[in-house]
């Protein structure tokens, strides 16, 4: 589907005409009032209301060809750098994912980076329109910064350009940006949902992104439940080097199973796309489910013990941390392929 609008979208395996879908749900994510009420008497942990963060950002100036910096800055929002290249991934720097600014989820911590030290941004990921994903404010500033490329799910081009962000372009799962001719972003399918208010739920998509740049490959969760698609992710794409998923807002389970991986499932999903190497993220920065401040991090160690991977295969960063990955050896590379 190459339509700009939903529409214009024609019915597919994952639009019905009128609302974008969940082909791996038996049914439809559609959360009810007894529901939301029946969250809201779950009693939730309690979490800190103020963290310092304890890393020291150190961006690097310069990469050397086939390399890639991976800097965590908070909840889903990540710094990547290719020699060259610079994206950032569903950019959150505000106090509240909360359609009222004085009102909603706060933050417990300060973006491991501040907007002014970022070095020029080239691309922007979003994954889909919720508020901890997609922040306004955010995006303005980006956008009077260094007015960088936004690759957003369908539907979502109306309410970027109502920014004054004029350099967007809407995707469908498995469609393809080749930004030169070293790199390519792919979008990739996610099982999730979207809504900004109480009347457009669905009506814009969601999705992850696969990025490939020179011999490295990087998978951007975004946000959603564990199924089938990581398989297919891997079977259609290869296994990345670098994936980052989501480990937190998993509970309470009969309402976030669908939507967020807890990190058991986390693992899964690492298992299934073959990564190298995945890093946690979405969690310690919103109180968006009921789960202890710390309880993904236990969760995590249980469930790697489990499935028996090493430490270094599935880890957390600081906010404000940098992981430098050099280029692998052509030979290795060689070897990957076959």
């Amino acid at each position: 589907m190459n339509s700009t609008s939903v529409a214009q979208a024609k019915q597919t395996y994952h639009f019905d005409g009128k609302k974008f879908i969940n082909p791996t749900l038996e049914k439809p994510f559609s959360p009810r009032i007894r529901d939301i009420i029946k969250i809201m008497r779950a009693r939730s942990a309690t979490w800190p209301q103020n963290i310092e963060n304890k890393a020291t950002p150190q961006l690097p100036e310069t990469l050397e060809t086939g390399a890639m910096a991976i800097t965590f800055i908070n909840h889903a929002t990540f710094l990547v750098q290719f020699p060259k290249l610079n994206i950032l991934t569903d950019p959150v720097w505000y106090n509240r994912a909360s359609p009222i600014k004085w009102l909603g989820r706060k933050r417990v911590r300060k973006p491991g980076v501040t907007l002014d030290s970022l070095p020029k941004i080239d691309l922007v990921l979003l994954s889909h329109n919720h508020y901890d994903h997609l922040d306004k404010l955010t995006l303005k500033a980006l956008n009077q910064r260094f007015s960088p490329l936004v690759l957003v799910p369908l539907g979502d081009k109306k309410l970027i350009a109502s920014l004054g962000i004029k350099n967007v372009r809407e995707l469908d799962w498995w469609e393809n940006v080749a930004l030169d001719q070293n790199t390519t972003i792919t979008f990739t399918p996610q099982q999730h949902s979207s809504a900004r208010g109480l009347f457009d739920r669905d009506k814009s998509l969601w999705g992850s992104f696969f990025i490939r740049n020179e011999r490295s490959s990087v998978f951007f969760g975004g946000d959603g439940g564990y199924s089938t698609h990581f398989k297919d992710i891997q079977g259609r794409l290869g296994s990345p080097d670098l994936a980052m998923l989501g480990i937190g807002a998993y509970m309470p389970g009969f309402f976030m199973k669908a939507i967020h991986t807890s990190p058991a499932e986390a693992v899964m999903a690492h298992q299934d796309l073959g990564a190298r190497q995945s890093i946690g993220m979405h969690f310690g920065t919103f109180q968006l489910g009921s789960e202890g401040f710390d309880q993904p991090l236990a969760d995590l160690k249980k469930a790697m013990e489990t499935a028996g991977l090493p430490e270094e295969g599935f880890v957390t960063m600081l906010e404000g941390e940098t992981k430098l990955y050099r280029p692998k050896p052509e030979k290795q590379e060689q070897q990957n392929i076959h």
